[in-house]
């Protein structure tokens, strides 16, 4: 072909392809691009990948998702490609396209795309998800536009276990049970997850002791049992990851003797307790004397594979082949894989280490698990703990006891209040998370939230009790003395020795001795009578004087007669009357010996004149004159004493003239003095004492 010929068919080719508008990227989408990116178009940068996938997932949820193309031109042209290794794609909007686990957009005109993603099932692991999307600058060229991708790895959200529990526990037979039979725990397992029971714990109880012997055992055999114990038994259920709470049982054996074959033994004296046929045992090997054929040797009974050797010497004693265990397994030398350990005798994955201590028998990968919890050890985080194997949020502890799996800064939750103990103010509290003002109270307990002086107002008086003198009282916060009694309800808020003030008279009840008269206050001579009301307030024999004459009605004879206070005799007349009536007495007497007297002295002078006639006369004893005594007042201290009569003897008349007669005195007053000596007051104006003998002038 000639050079000019070449020339214009290049010629005509570029102009054709030039003609036709080239394509802006893949406008109808393009799959499985997530990872690689648009490789495609030059990349001008500035896109960003705009998603809203979650950080965690729950198995099976249904997350709506969209997809944003951000930065970039102005241009209002995008696209994205995207892939997802586990779960599935559903619910495309218009402008999105998808084919299994790939979705990418339907047209290139717009910048933000939706549809839905189903998480997996459970324990299906973290999924990837790789992103790409693309901005396109409108030139129709694969160059200046922009893209970006990213990966993005979602958890799986472990939920959390909740424990079983047990009920309808119950021992059967209960009661009294004979020694002839088993014991059977029967109970209703219930699981709020689903989960199966795995590995509960079931404990019986002997007079109160544990039987290890039966653990985890649902029947105890009658063999077991012995006569006057008590069984019973407890059952903490299990689902294989965590336990729920022990459950005692109520019922109770109570274990008692039978006669079990009928023999006329009982079975506690009984060798053989359900063979009619044996009671006794002598030599001690288990089989009664009728049916020993060596009753005296304790170590021999049968032959039962006829080999010549006692069944107890025959390692086999009924399979003829065998006779030798040499590691003493139970199983012949001839058929022990391992004849001298008598810990193993198969081999069944041929790794070398028998079925016994290899832990997965049929796995050659794995011969231990040290905490026999199913994973062996090289699959195993926690190859020591039998309840962890898993630890997600790397925080070395292991899922099943973390309450917060997928938190690093959180473990716990002992008050199970939602808040993690670190930062928890009162972890084991699940009424409390927070204490504003540090003083040990949370805030909801606390009446004094941000007051850390304060955390009770027990009376709702709005002052807290450590300020509150009167913490129970709403109507008192002050003591300002300190006597006990509210300054509101005391009557001297200032004074400790005073409260109250019954009589309102403005002395105090305690200093006051008439608490409720309001006219009194003191009572000096202790009379209780007031010093107000009282004629004596320093004499606590006086309080009044009737008669206002100077001396008190309980020292005055005549309260009510201002004229007399005294009445020595007693004989119901005042001292100074009875003083004037002698007197009077007296001066009657001394006439009337007057006027005897004149009468003698006229006889005398007849008698003369008439001749010498004498005439005698005796005064008539009736006319003897009477001497008064006078007794001691009735006053303790005073000796009462007898005034004696003065006799009067006849008078002779003579011969001259008579003379007048002596007038005797009389007693005016009467007493004893405080060292015991009795007085008179005479009328002659004479003070005299009594001796004991006489009375004497002083």
């Amino acid at each position: 072909m000639k050079t000019s010929l070449r020339v214009l068919i290049a010629a005509l080719m570029m102009l054709m392809i030039a003609s036709v508008p080239a394509i802006e990227g893949n406008s109808s989408g393009k799959h499985n691009q997530g990872a690689a990116g648009c490789t495609c178009h030059s990349n001008a940068g500035g896109v960003t990948v705009g998603e809203n996938f979650p950080s965690v997932y729950t198995a099976g949820q249904s997350y709506a998702i969209t997809i944003d193309v951000n930065g970039g031109t102005q241009a209002f042209i995008g696209g994205f490609s995207l892939q997802v290794d586990k779960g599935t794609l559903g619910n495309p909007s218009p402008d999105v396209q998808i084919a299994g686990k790939s979705a990418t957009h339907a047209n290139s005109n717009q910048r933000s795309f939706t549809f839905d993603w189903i998480a997996p099932a459970a324990n299906s692991g973290t999924v990837t998800v790789d992103v790409a999307v693309l901005n396109g600058n409108g030139n129709f060229q694969n160059s200046g536009d922009g893209w970006a991708k990213t990966s993005i790895s979602i958890a799986e959200t472990v939920p959390m276990n909740t424990p079983p529990t047990i009920s309808n526990l119950i021992l059967n037979p209960s009661g009294p049970v004979g020694v002839d039979q088993p014991l059977t725990v029967s109970y209703t397992f219930t699981d709020a997850d689903g989960d199966s029971e795995v590995n509960s714990q079931i404990r019986w109880f002997v007079n109160g002791t544990i039987e290890p012997t039966y653990n985890d055992m649902m029947t105890v055999p009658n063999s077991a049992t012995s006569i006057d114990e008590r069984w019973t038994v407890s059952v903490t259920p299990s689902d294989g990851m965590d336990f729920g709470p022990e459950e005692t049982c109520q019922d109770e054996a109570m274990i008692v003797d039978i006669d079990s074959d009928g023999d006329g033994v009982f079975d506690n004296d009984d060798a053989f307790p359900d063979d009619s046929t044996e009671t006794a045992d002598t030599d001690g090997d288990g089989v009664g004397n009728n049916a020993d054929a060596f009753p005296d040797d304790a170590a021999e009974t049968t032959d039962s594979d006829l080999d010549g050797v006692g069944d107890n010497a025959d390692a086999f004693p009924v399979d003829a082949s065998e006779t030798m265990d040499s590691d003493m397994d139970g199983v012949g030398d001839n058929a022990d894989a391992f004849p001298m350990d008598a810990s193993e005798t198969i081999d069944s994955d041929g790794d070398g280490v028998g079925n016994n201590a290899d832990a997965f028998d049929d796995d050659a990968t794995e011969t231990t698990d040290s905490d026999m919890d199913g994973v062996g050890d090289n699959a195993d985080e926690f190859p020591n703990d039998a309840t962890e194997t898993v630890d997600s949020d790397d925080d070395l502890v292991g899922d099943n006891a973390d309450a917060f799996p997928n938190d690093p800064a959180e473990t716990a939750d002992t008050d199970g209040d939602g808040v993690g103990n670190n930062a928890d103010a009162f972890p084991t509290d699940a009424t409390e998370t927070m204490d504003s003002d540090m003083d040990g109270a949370g805030d909801n307990a606390d009446a004094f939230p941000n007051d850390a002086n304060e955390t009770m107002d027990s009376d709702a008086d709005g002052v807290g009790n450590n300020a509150d003198a009167f913490p129970n009282d709403a109507n008192e916060t002050v003591d300002t003395d300190m006597d006990g009694a509210g300054d509101n309800s005391d009557a001297f808020p200032e004074d400790a020795s005073e409260t109250m003030d019954s009589d309102l008279d403005g002395v105090g009840d305690n200093a006051d001795a008439f608490a409720n008269d309001a006219t009194e206050t003191l009572d000096s001579d202790g009379d209780l009578i007031g010093d107000n009301a009282d004629w004596a307030p320093n004499d606590a024999t006086e309080s009044a004087d009737s008669d206002m004459d100077g001396v008190g009605d309980n020292a005055d004879a005549f309260p009510n007669d201002p004229a007399e206070t005294m009445d020595t005799d007693g004989n119901g007349m005042g001292d100074i009357a009875q003083a004037a009536l002698v007197a009077a007495e007296a001066a009657a007497a001394e006439d009337a010996a007057a006027k005897r007297n004149m009468i003698i002295m006229a006889l005398v002078v007849i008698g003369v004149l008439g001749g010498g006639a004498v005439l005698f006369l005796r005064r008539k004893t009736e006319d003897e004159e009477e001497v008064k005594t006078f007794d001691a007042l009735p006053i303790a201290g005073f000796q009462p004493v007898a005034v004696q009569p003065v006799a009067v003897q006849p008078v002779a008349a003579q011969p001259v003239a008579a003379q007048p007669a002596a007038q005797e005195p009389t007693v005016l007053r009467q007493w004893t003095d405080e060292a015991g000596y009795t007085w008179r007051a005479m009328s002659d104006g004479g003070t005299y004492w009594w001796t004991g003998t006489e009375w004497q002038r002083r």
